[in-house]
């Protein structure tokens, strides 16, 4: 069946309308998928700027936070001193520890701690531990304290913590001889207080490393309980 010329030019110029339209719809997706890729690499090429600097920052504080000094101290102590941290007792549940250059010296753990008055001797010149022993101050016999503290020879470093009550049979000479020690708190410390210490046979002035908090119901952090006091410092390594 044969068109007439007028409807077939008519038939040729929508068709290539049509084909106009098509190539401009192309033109317009090619450009607009070149545009997106285009900010698709641009944007590939910040963020990787970026996670170049962000891992760097994330493994540098890794790298930090791996690295570990003796005892969990927060800084590592200068050349001629021991690094140590201890804690006191928690009530009359947790007991109280002790460690010295990263060694454990008195824990729960270690099946070496008790109620009352808990003492690590260690040597002054080499952080050697000498021997460890606790005190109960609310049943046991203050005398069995004055004579340990007698045996403490010059030079050694004597480090104390508190577990429940620590102070019920305390007597004026036992006072005096851990003041001797370098305690300042020692003439104030009540019943089932808090307290940890420091300080050395021979020592010239009182130390620097004691806590001491009291119990009181008001402030208490247990029911009938302070809170645990933590201290952890470097001690400065006997030269003599």
């Amino acid at each position: 069946m044969f068109r007439s010329p007028s409807k077939l030019i008519s038939l040729l110029a929508s068709e290539t309308l049509s084909d106009t339209h098509i190539r401009h719809g192309i033109l317009k997706l090619a450009a607009l998928v070149s545009v997106f890729f285009l900010a698709v690499f641009l944007a590939f090429q910040l963020l990787e700027i970026n996670m170049d600097f962000n891992l760097g920052n994330v493994f540098g504080e890794f790298a930090t936070r791996l690295e570990r000094y003796k005892c969990g101290l927060s800084k590592p102590c200068p050349e001629g001193h021991f690094s140590f941290k201890m804690a006191s007792g928690a009530a009359s549940v947790v007991g109280p520890k002790i460690c010295l250059e990263d060694n454990i010296l008195m824990s729960g753990v270690k099946n070496n701690v008790g109620r009352g008055i808990n003492i690590a001797l260690v040597n002054g010149k080499t952080g050697d531990l000498i021997k460890t022993d606790h005190f109960d101050m609310w049943a046991g016999d203050v005398n069995t304290l004055i004579t340990f503290l007698k045996t403490i020879e010059e030079g050694t470093v004597v480090m104390m913590a508190t577990f429940d009550d620590s102070a019920s049979k305390l007597n004026d000479e036992s006072r005096k001889m851990i003041g001797e020690l370098g305690s300042s708190s020692i003439s104030t410390l009540g019943f089932r207080d808090n307290w940890i210490f420091v300080g050395g046979k021979g020592i010239k002035t009182k130390s620097p490393f004691e806590q001491h908090i009291k119990n009181h119901a008001e402030t208490n952090k247990y029911e009938g309980w302070p809170e645990v006091l933590e201290m952890e410092g470097c001690i400065p390594q006997r030269q003599e």
